[in-house]
């Protein structure tokens, strides 16, 4: 049996927790050889989502030098170091991606013999709703300016669902503050000729209320993607 990390970040999002949670495949997961642990990195939620993950039994770790989900995925990186697991899969607990495509990430993985998957949702399906135009339409020119810049072709940039080997992980230097850090993970994963698929999956409408701001933060992935361009390590 390998050992498998589930890292749900989180910034207020009781109302989706528990529901993604009890959505997670764990016997399939067992028949496939993955023992697997659910951690919880938390952004200063103040709505009780870290009571529902205590009552959950998930190991939560407290996001720690102020809010952002990439402080918070970082802290949560040398956690999963420090475990020793063999995986990570990562996404986000608000209810739209589907916990049963974790297996498929994982198929993907040690059939195709990769480093790092992701999953699609520009590839996949989408509720009506599930995203605005603007966030459609942004979505596809950040991916498409990040293939143009690393000449590493994948479909969705801005996913919230990747699954990665230790390695990938051990392997990545990143200082994303906040929403850019999908990007930077591309970014790094590219520096490090980590092998990146995909897989298409279903993107459902969101439980509680959204974070991601369309413009500021698709200037800031923007500037994020063309910094690591020209620097293989973070600068600060």
């Amino acid at each position: 049996m390998r050992n498998l990390t589930i890292l749900l970040p989180t910034r207020n999002e009781v109302q989706g927790l528990a529901v993604v949670v009890e959505m997670i495949p764990t016997t399939e997961l067992e028949k496939m050889g993955w023992n697997h642990r659910l951690v919880l990195v938390d952004g200063y939620s103040t709505d009780g989502t870290v009571k529902v993950a205590h009552d959950l039994g998930m190991t939560v770790y407290d996001q720690r030098g102020g809010i952002g989900k990439g402080m918070g995925l970082r802290q949560a990186f040398k956690h999963f170091i420090e475990s020793g697991d063999e995986a990570l899969v990562m996404l986000d607990p608000d209810g739209t991606y589907n916990p049963g495509d974790i297996p498929h990430l994982l198929q993907r993985m040690d059939a195709g013999e990769c480093d790092v998957v992701i999953g699609s949702r520009l590839r996949g399906e989408m509720d009506d709703g599930a995203m605005g135009r603007v966030n459609y339409l942004g979505n596809h020119i950040l991916t498409w300016a990040a293939v143009a810049l690393y000449r590493n072709f994948i479909s969705d940039l801005c996913t919230g669902f990747w699954a990665f080997k230790r390695e990938a992980i051990c392997a990545m230097h990143l200082n994303s503050i906040s929403f850019e850090i999908e990007a930077e993970m591309y970014a790094a994963c590219c520096h490090n000729k980590m092998q990146i698929r995909e897989v298409p999956i279903r993107y459902h409408n969101r439980l509680g209320t959204a974070k991601l701001g369309s413009i500021h933060d698709g200037v800031r992935i923007m500037r994020k993607l063309l910094v690591r361009r020209f620097f293989r390590y973070p600068i600060n």
